[in-house]
């Protein structure tokens, strides 16, 4: 089992930065792959973006390229969502995810991660 908490969440204006932080604990030797999801009122989670735990490779979501960073700590097996420019439209829950299958096209899909954190939510004003 792996087990994930994440923090960070909290509101900010418009055009403000916020750091997530997903901590992994347990069986963490087993995932290839974190990926941070979301998920808005009466909308369906998606994909923010995802690294490779090994390689640092990262994918990001069409809508928060070149604002958002997502990097690794592996010493502390914390992986970190940096959230610059955001817009109110960034209004959602946060999750993380982990996925134990390397790294590949399925990273983007919620439906191959093996295990999940409570969220946080992120909350932006305009």
């Amino acid at each position: 089992q792996v087990q994930l908490v994440e923090s960070g969440g909290g509101l900010v204006q418009a055009g403000g930065s916020l750091r997530l932080s997903c901590a992994a604990s347990g069986r963490t030797f087993s995932t290839h792959a974190m990926g941070w999801f979301r998920q808005a009122p009466g909308k369906e989670r998606e994909l923010v973006g995802a690294i490779s735990w090994t390689t640092g490779n990262t994918y990001y979501a069409g809508s928060v390229k070149g604002r958002f960073t997502i990097s690794r700590d592996s010493a502390k097996n914390t992986v970190n969502l940096h959230m610059n420019s955001l817009k109110p439209e960034d209004t959602a829950v946060y999750y993380c995810a982990a996925d134990s299958r390397g790294w590949g096209p399925h990273i983007v899909s919620s439906y191959e991660y093996d295990y999940w954190g409570k969220g946080t939510l992120v909350t932006v004003s305009s």
